[in-house]
C-alpha cells in the first residue's frame, strides 16, 4: 500500500488531538509452548496507522513536535538474529519504508518516551488492552510528575484513543476495499474447492485442508479467524471449531472460513449436503435461510439504520419457521416474545474489516446508527435445529447459516463474496461428481 495513506491517517487522528501525545503499542509475541510461537500479527490499530509488520514496536505522535511528528521506536537491526529469525527493518528501515520521522531504538523506551510527556496536557492511548504496557505508561507519566519542582508538567488527562481511530476505521476507502474484494474472492474459491471435494466418509479436517490450500495459493498468510467446519449435528454449534468428525452421507455441512490480506478480513459461510443433493426438509430451511438473507441485503443501503437488515431477516424466518410447523402462532407474537431464538440466537451481522468483529459504535447517542457509504458489513441470517422430541424427523441436526460481506455504496451495496455459489441448484450443480 501506499505510504501516503497511512500519513494521511496519522494526520487526520493528530488533527483531533489538541495539546496532546498518541501512544500506540503493537501487539507482542505470543508464546505457543517452549520455544514457539504463535504466527505474528500486528496489533490492527498500530498497522492501520503505520503498516509496519513486526513485533516490539510502539507508535508515538507528537503533534506540532518540530524534529518530527511520527515517531517508531522498534527492533535494530542485527545480523546474528536476523540469520535466525528474519530480516528486520531496523532504525533506517522504519524511516525510509515506513516514513517515520523519527527512529528510536525499542530497548530507548525508557529513557526518551518521558520526554515526549513532558508539558502535553493529554495522553490518547487505549487503556487495558495490553496491561503490561499500561504499567510501563504509567511509570513514565510518574517520572514526568517527578519533575515539577523543575517547572515541567504532566499530562493530566487520558482519553481513549478507541473513539476517535475506531470511526476512522470503519470507513474504508479504495485501497482498503480493494484488498477485502481480494480477501473475499479467495475466500469463495476456497468455499468453491470444499464444495468440489466433499465426499460422505472424509474427515472435516481434510475439508478444512482444501481451505487453507485456497486460502494459502491466493496470498492469504493465515485465515481470518479459525475455520468452522461442522457436518450435520456440528453446525448447530455456532463457534464449532473442533473439525475432526466423520463426514456423512445424508448430513449438511456448515463452513465458515475466510481470508485474510494484508490484514483485511473475508468472513464467508456456506452450508451444503456432503453427499451433493439436499433432502426435501433441508432443502426448505436452506431456501427458507436464503430468502431472509436476501431480504437483509436489501436493507443495506445508506440512509437505512444498522438493524433494518436484521428485523427484515428475523420476520421472514420467523414466518418460514411458522409455515414449516416448527413455531405455531401469530408471526408478531413470536417475534415480540422473541421465541424464533431458540432456532435463530445470533445477530444477522457485524463490521468487517481489519478485525473480523471489527471496530465501529452500532449505536449513537443509544439509537442505531445509519448506513453510510464505505461501511462494510457481514449478512449472515441462519437456522439451528438441534434434535429434540417436538421437532419432526426430518429436521433435526440441521444447521444452516449463509453468511456474505457487503460493502455499502452510494447507490446500495455490492456483495464482496458473490463468487461463493449459493443457491441450491448452483451448489447442487457444482457437487455432481
Amino acid at each position: 500500500m501506499d505510504m501516503k495513506i497511512f500519513q494521511k491517517r496519522r494526520e487526520t487522528l493528530m488533527s483531533h488531538m489538541r495539546g496532546g501525545v498518541a501512544i500506540l503499542p503493537t501487539a507482542p509475541l505470543r508464546l505457543r509452548n517452549r520455544d514457539v510461537h504463535y504466527p505474528y500479527r500486528p496489533d490492527s490499530d498500530f498497522y492501520y496507522l503505520t503498516h509496519f509488520p513486526e513485533p516490539d514496536a510502539v507508535l508515538v505522535l507528537v503533534p506540532g513536535r518540530s524534529h518530527g511528528e511520527f515517531i517508531l521506536f522498534c527492533r535494530e537491526r542485527n545480523p546474528e538474529k536476523e540469520i535466525w529469525e528474519g530480516r528486520r527493518a531496523g532504525l533506517e528501515g522504519a524511516h525510509e519504508i515506513y516514513g517515520a520521522d523519527d527512529a528510536f531504538p525499542i530497548d530507548d523506551i525508557d529513557e526518551i518516551l518521558p520526554g515526549l510527556l513532558e508539558n502535553r496536557d493529554k495522553v490518547f492511548y487505549s487503556m487495558g488492552r495490553y496491561p503490561d504496557f499500561d504499567a510501563h505508561l504509567m511509570n513514565w507519566v510518574n517520572e514526568v510528575r517527578g519533575k515539577a519542582r523543575n517547572g515541567v508538567h504532566a499530562p493530566g488527562e487520558f482519553v481513549t484513543l478507541d473513539h476517535i481511530l475506531h470511526e476512522m476505521r470503519l470507513f474504508k476507502g479504495p485501497e482498503e476495499i480493494r484488498l477485502m474484494k481480494r480477501a473475499a474472492k479467495i475466500s469463495a474459491q476456497a468455499h468453491r474447492r470444499a464444495m468440489q471435494s466433499c465426499r460422505p466418509g472424509m474427515m472435516e479436517y481434510e475439508i478444512e485442508a482444501e481451505l487453507l490450500h485456497e486460502f494459502r495459493k491466493g496470498g492469504s498468510p493465515f485465515p481470518a479467524y479459525p475455520p468452522i467446519v461442522g457436518g450435520g449435528a456440528n453446525g448447530c454449534i455456532l463457534h464449532y471449531t473442533e473439525n475432526s468428525a466423520e463426514l456423512k452421507s445424508g448430513d449438511l455441512l456448515l463452513i465458515d472460513a475466510g481470508a485474510e490480506i494484508d490484514g483485511y478480513a473475508a468472513d464467508v459461510t456456506r452450508t451444503f449436503p456432503v453427499s451433493g443433493r439436499y433432502s426435501g426438509e433441508q432443502r426448505a430451511v436452506y431456501e427458507l435461510v436464503l430468502a431472509a438473507q436476501k431480504a437483509a441485503i436489501e436493507e443495506v443501503k445508506p440512509g437505512n439504520h444498522w438493524n433494518d437488515p436484521h428485523e427484515n431477516a428475523v420476520r421472514v424466518l420467523t414466518q418460514g419457521l411458522k409455515d414449516l410447523e416448527l413455531l405455531n402462532g401469530a408471526v408478531d407474537g413470536h417475534i415480540e416474545n422473541g421465541d424464533y431464538k431458540r432456532f435463530y440466537m445470533h445477530r444477522t451481522g457485524h463490521w468487517l474489516g481489519m478485525d473480523v468483529h471489527d471496530v465501529g459504535d452500532y449505536k449513537l447517542d443509544d439509537t442505531w446508527r445509519l448506513l453510510e457509504p464505505g461501511m462494510v458489513l457481514t449478512v449472515e441470517p441462519g437456522l439451528y435445529i438441534a434434535e429434540a422430541k417436538d421437532i419432526p424427523a426430518g429436521f433435526r441436526n440441521i444447521g444452516i447459516r449463509i453468511e456474505d460481506d457487503v460493502l455499502v455504496t452510494r447507490e446500495g451495496n455490492e456483495v464482496l463474496s458473490r463468487d461463493a455459489p449459493k443457491s441450491v441448484d448452483d451448489i447442487e450443480a457444482l457437487m455432481k461428481h
